[in-house]
């Protein structure tokens, strides 16, 4: 199945190539394709981590704590774009200093329902220093959070949402040990 909407995802071949695109809304099942995504940390001016609870009316992981935000890239839209896009759609905030800081990252997580995600799916980091004004059907709850107690999330998986649990460690020891 092909389109080309907005709530379109790219398709991706095992070498992350794109291949086609499909509906969001047809591609997470228990047979999920692999496809282009993103995660962003969002990070205040005094070196707080934004965390958010996604809403329960979301598609895959309902109701679980997270990175700042995720997404896909429709197709034909370059990632940084996108990522600017959901900031403002899910969170009504203008992020700045937007760092791709995990290219490769990829991962496979299934969940309770057999949902499975199965992403290509860099990670960014941002800056952000306006008020945060939620999507409700996107993020249910949100607080910021030293990076020491989102690096102690980790250590409860029943508490994170899987992609972040593989994530934190990555970014604690290649973007922000440097920090």
């Amino acid at each position: 199945m092909t389109t080309t909407t907005a709530e379109s995802v790219v398709l991706l071949d095992e070498d992350g190539r794109p291949i086609g695109s499909a509906a969001k809304s047809a591609v997470h099942h228990a047979q999920t394709p692999l496809h282009l995504g993103f995660s962003c940390y969002l990070f205040d001016a005094g070196g707080r981590a934004l965390l958010a609870r996604r809403a329960l009316g979301k598609q895959t992981w309902p109701g679980v704590w997270s990175n700042s935000f995720c997404g896909h890239p429709a197709p034909g839209e370059k990632v940084d774009d996108a990522v600017r896009r959901r900031a403002a759609q899910e969170l009504g905030v203008v992020i700045e200093s937007l760092v791709c800081v995990l290219p490769d990252f990829r991962y496979r997580a299934v969940a309770v329902d057999g949902t499975v995600e199965n992403e290509i799916c860099p990670v960014y980091v941002a800056r952000c220093d306006g008020r945060i004004q939620a999507d409700p059907a996107e993020v249910m709850e949100w607080m910021w959070v030293s990076w020491e107690q989102l690096r102690s999330a980790v250590e409860l998986p029943w508490s994170i949402s899987p992609w972040a649990i593989e994530q934190i460690p990555l970014l604690d020891e290649r973007y922000l040990a440097g920090s």
